[in-house]
């Protein structure tokens, strides 16, 4: 399937970006530099290696000390380092999967998994795994997540963790306005109310209105409608008038229980407006858990799964899984593989994971002592493998699902927000779109 068949503008766009991220990527090392379809070699299992991080800044510090460790082991390989920021890695592999300088290894979620590999540029990882010190050690419930988003059934990732969709709230200002934490839905629409005082610029609740808005918006709308699947037959659920009401009553919240800047928050204003402010609830997932602890401390608020039904029921949208791929065109894959083998070990996968504060893939290292004690980690990971938590899978599996959960309807749901569309004609729009992507996908899957 083409990743760019949207429109031409996203494909000019990218293709006008080749020239200048090529001189980038020259700088990134030796041992990738290739394009999709490239195949690369084993290489001699030594020398340079070029790894991107793909949350670069966020991670980078982390991401240095296993490197260290890793160099350490294996002196004989370098690894060179290249953080890119979230917001622009699926563009920059796009751009070297067209025009050459893909890395030998790079971190790909789960969310853009299905539109790189499908152009090849991914190197399959079952033998590999299966060969190594992995095997039988990554969370089964992570691995079925990256064979269904690559869409081909296989390993195109190793998983290293899920950051799970969270409800942080301010317990001082909870037990100051004498409110029950928001377990439910209906506490916390409650509390929204309730711990909002505009005069003040006191808000319940800060919504997440631009960039990552739909996948947060997702989890709203199906936790409080109860639908756990997101399709029925060919047709997705997205436009299903439960699902309709639910997105009116999310929106609704705000201006009135929200600040009005927040059409706009992307998750770093988002976390940050409310590590600094007096704002009730925050919705994020495990990634930002550090960053409250860092300015609020551990006893001013609390960090659970999101709301359940008055009955109990919990049903969440999957969140993406975060793996590390080998590409294809790599020349140095025996020496990559050895970085991605070590990367992903219980010691490194309990390093990085605590200092993110999300899952880990590395079954040993899900049990290690700072599992228990992160609460906000514990909780998500005890709901997501309870067993009773209904999951509603995304479809990562389809090639476009990043360009449609983003570029295509961000600016769609800050209509919502704004009053200039309703919700019932943003599913409505959502739903045409992913019906026909599921369409093209089945066609070209026969």
């Amino acid at each position: 399937m083409n990743i760019f068949r949207r429109g031409h503008g996203r494909a000019a766009g990218v293709l006008a970006l080749i020239s200048a991220l090529a001189l980038t990527a020259t700088a990134c090392g030796d041992g990738g530099g290739g394009a999709a379809g490239d195949k690369g070699g084993e290489g001699s299992g030594t020398g340079e290696i070029t790894f991107w991080d793909n949350n670069g800044g966020v991670r980078t510090d982390v991401w240095k000390e296993i490197i260290a460790d890793f160099e350490k082991k294996h002196p004989k390989i370098k690894v060179d380092y290249v953080g890119v920021a979230s917001t622009e890695v699926q563009s920059k592999y796009d751009t070297a999967i067209q025009g050459g300088g893909l890395p030998d290894v790079g971190g790909v979620g789960a969310a853009m998994l299905a539109g790189i590999a499908a152009q090849g540029a991914l190197e399959p990882l079952d033998e590999r795994i299966a060969a190594s010190s992995l095997e039988g050690r990554l969370n089964a419930g992570m691995v079925e997540s990256v064979k269904a988003a690559g869409g081909q059934n296989k390993m195109f990732t190793v998983p290293t963790s899920a950051s799970n969709g969270v409800l942080y709230y301010r317990t001082d200002l909870f037990d100051k306005a004498n409110l029950e934490a928001p377990t439910t839905w209906s506490t916390f629409f409650t509390a929204a109310d309730r711990l909002t005082d505009r005069d003040k610029n006191r808000f319940g609740y800060t919504i997440r209105g631009g960039s990552g808005s739909i996948a947060q918006a997702l989890d709203a709308m199906y936790g409080q409608s109860g639908i756990d699947t997101f399709w029925n037959g060919d047709r997705t659920t997205v436009d299903d008038p439960k699902n309709v009401a639910a997105l009116e009553k999310y929106a609704a919240l705000f201006k009135k229980n929200t600040p009005a800047a927040d059409v706009n928050n992307d998750f770093t204003k988002m976390v940050a407006q409310w590590d600094s402010g007096e704002i009730g609830m925050l919705t994020h997932n495990l990634g930002s858990y550090k960053d409250h602890v860092k300015a609020l401390g551990t006893d001013k608020f609390r960090g659970i799964p999101l709301p359940t039904a008055e009955d109990g029921t919990r049903v969440q949208v999957s969140n993406p899984v975060d793996g590390l791929g080998l590409f294809r065109s790599s020349n140095n894959k025996a020496a990559a593989w050895k970085f991605i083998e070590f990367a992903a070990s219980h010691e490194s996968n309990s390093k990085w994971n605590e200092s993110a504060g999300a899952i880990p893939a590395h079954t040993e290292a899900a049990k290690d002592p700072w599992v228990r004690k992160a609460e906000p980690t514990r909780l998500a990971a005890e709901a997501l493998f309870s067993g009773t938590t209904k999951i509603v899978q995304l479809p990562y599996y389809l090639p476009d699902w990043n360009t449609i959960s983003k570029a295509d309807n961000e600016p769609g749901f800050q209509k919502v927000l704004l009053g200039k569309m309703s919700a019932k004609d943003f599913l409505d729009r959502l739903a045409e779109q992913l019906n026909e992507a599921q369409a093209e996908w089945k066609q070209q899957n026969r």
